[in-house]
């Protein structure tokens, strides 16, 4: 058995890491939420109701005590001993019976505390006239039924209860006392007292609801912030361990656990799983210097530096290591060079577009001299035609960098097909060419920026016309729409006849700068595909039986919520 995992403040609010089940059967780490829990909601009434009705029970037990000590007690005189006696009992019984349907009357709090502080003013009523001896103490007892009902009920009928067990003490001291002043005195107190205790327990009944409120709010409080740190800490793409002075693991992280080949839960001796960590772990115990150098925790896995902390100042009982992939930190690196590069190779190309600009010029201003022999128009052409291609290419990369980010949004795509053959029609004479939109039986929609989609599309489709035709044959271009399966992504497809793209080929045809033609700038399809992947689609290349090929547009279909029934 595992020991107990034992919580450390510096992780806040419980976000620790235990080894669970996931639904593969193998150890997966999770992470502990807080171990705070708000308390149910109507928690602290029914407490008080429960105290109330243990009171009752009470209550009732000394009125059918007095109303049997007759017998034992002389001056104790009961008036009629009989109706004493079952009033008691009865009332007894009403007491058990509210005390054991505490937990239910909750769901109609008003309504049920009115019902028994009734009762309790009636029952106490009851027994003073029945036994006008204890009359003082029975309304004494009262005052607690008034005051625990100020705390559960709203102010208005909490000072009715109050004024009712007033007129109630007052109206017994009426019948049958022979001293009739010096009663209606007291019940005029005892009313006092009713109406004070009845408003000083609302008061600390509004001030106790409000704290715990308060204690709620903050819990909820506590308890989002202690999911955001567990759910922080879970993603990481550090791993993060926390080991005791015996080198056993308490918790782990998701991606530390990949990092150290997916042990399963049982194993968490760190020199069991990972020697040279533990090595190096004891090494920062003994000399408190870090070895910086990257290891493989096991066979298949990326390099980790590793990183150790103690939860304490001059405490090793418990560290804590973080392990920072070293793949992660190549490609963070990757990525700032790719895009300094980009930055760069932008800038080079608008500092480049002036001096084209005027060489081109130059060159259709020779071109127009009659003075310049056939010869030389053949240089001039070649002069323009290159110009041509290599204004091409800084137009793409300056459209590569200043790409506006993707606005996606719900698009009919049998809808849209129909819509771009009919617009690249307008702006492109295909002469003999054939292009035409093959539609799906059912609705397709997919989540996309429309000028993306349409940028894309457009640069297939001309590639396709371009390249996609056998010899002295028209090209046939098809644009589909349509799902991968009856529950699958949607998908657009630009389907060609032509002679098809060779293997080796097709595995560099995404790759910029990489072109087949002369007068290709080999920016296209890799444009295409950036796109693509800025509103989380695919671009790829699928070859076509018989001939032909087919670059595949894999979207992403919109989500649709859920709408409440009426």
């Amino acid at each position: 058995m595992l020991p107990p995992v034992r919580p450390f403040r510096p992780l806040q609010g419980g976000g620790l890491v235990r080894a669970t089940r996931s639904r593969d059967h193998r150890a997966v780490p999770n992470l502990q939420a807080a171990s705070f829990r708000p308390a149910p909601a109507g928690e602290h009434v029914r407490r008080e109701l429960y105290v109330l009705n243990i009171y009752r029970v009470l209550q009732a037990v000394v009125f059918l005590g007095l109303a049997l000590s007759e017998t034992f007690i002389a001056w104790m005189p009961t008036r009629a001993p009989e109706l004493a006696r079952v009033a008691a009992a009865v009332y007894l019984l009403f007491a058990l019976l509210v005390l054991s349907r505490t937990r239910q009357m909750p769901r109609r709090l008003i309504v049920g505390v009115s019902t028994c502080l009734g009762v309790d003013v009636l029952a106490a009523l009851t027994a003073a006239l029945m036994m006008p001896a204890a009359h003082t103490g029975i309304a004494a007892m009262l005052v607690i039924n008034v005051g625990a009902g100020a705390l559960l009920l709203p102010p208005r009928l909490a000072g009715l209860f109050a004024a009712l067990a007033a007129l109630a003490m007052v109206g017994q001291s009426l019948f049958g006392q022979d001293d009739i002043g010096r009663n209606l005195l007291e019940s005029g107190l005892f009313g006092m007292a009713y109406f004070a205790t009845a408003a000083l327990c609302y008061a600390l009944g509004n001030q106790v609801r409000a704290s715990e409120a308060l204690a709620e709010r903050r819990g909820l409080d506590l308890a989002n912030l202690s999911q955001v740190n567990e759910m922080i800490i879970r993603r990481m793409k550090t791993g993060v361990l926390l080991v005791d002075d015996a080198n056993h693991i308490h918790q782990i992280n998701e991606s530390a656990w990949l990092l150290l080949g997916n042990p399963s839960s049982d194993r968490r001796d760190l020199g069991e799983l990972a020697p040279e960590l533990s090595r190096r772990l004891y090494h920062w115990r003994t000399t408190n210097k870090a070895d910086a150098s990257a290891i493989a925790l096991a066979e298949g896995v990326p390099e980790v530096v590793p990183r150790f902390t103690r939860l304490a100042a001059n405490d090793d009982s418990h560290i804590l290591i973080f392990l920072d992939d070293t793949s992660l930190v190549s490609q963070r690196a990757e990525q700032l060079t790719l895009t300094t590069l980009g930055r760069l190779s932008a800038s080079i190309a608008h500092e480049i577009r002036n001096p084209l600009a005027a060489i081109r010029y130059s060159a259709q201003l020779l071109a127009e001299s009659k003075a310049i022999p056939d010869t030389d128009q053949r240089m001039i052409e070649i002069i323009n035609n290159h110009c041509g291609r290599l204004n091409e290419i800084i137009e793409n990369i300056l459209q590569l960098s200043r790409r506006e980010r993707s606005r996606p949004e719900a698009l009919d795509l049998n809808a849209w097909a129909l819509t771009f053959v009919e617009e690249y029609k307008e702006s492109n004479d295909l002469a003999g060419d054939n292009l035409r939109a093959l539609l799906y039986p059912h609705a397709v929609e997919a989540l996309a920026d429309p000028q993306h989609l349409q940028q894309v599309v457009w640069n297939l489709v001309q590639n396709a016309l371009r390249y996609g035709r056998l010899p002295d044959e028209p090209a046939r271009v098809m644009v589909v729409a349509r799902l991968a399966s009856d529950e699958g992504p949607p998908l657009i497809e630009v389907i060609d006849r032509g002679p098809g793209i060779p293997p080796k080929v097709a595995a560099q045809i995404f790759e910029p700068f990489f072109t087949t033609h002369q007068y290709g700038t080999g920016l296209g399809l890799y444009l295409a595909r950036q796109m693509c992947e800025a509103n989380q689609a695919g671009l790829e290349y699928v070859p076509v039986a018989g001939g032909g090929s087919c670059f595949r547009i894999t979207l992403t279909a919109p989500v649709r919520l859920p709408v409440a029934e009426a």
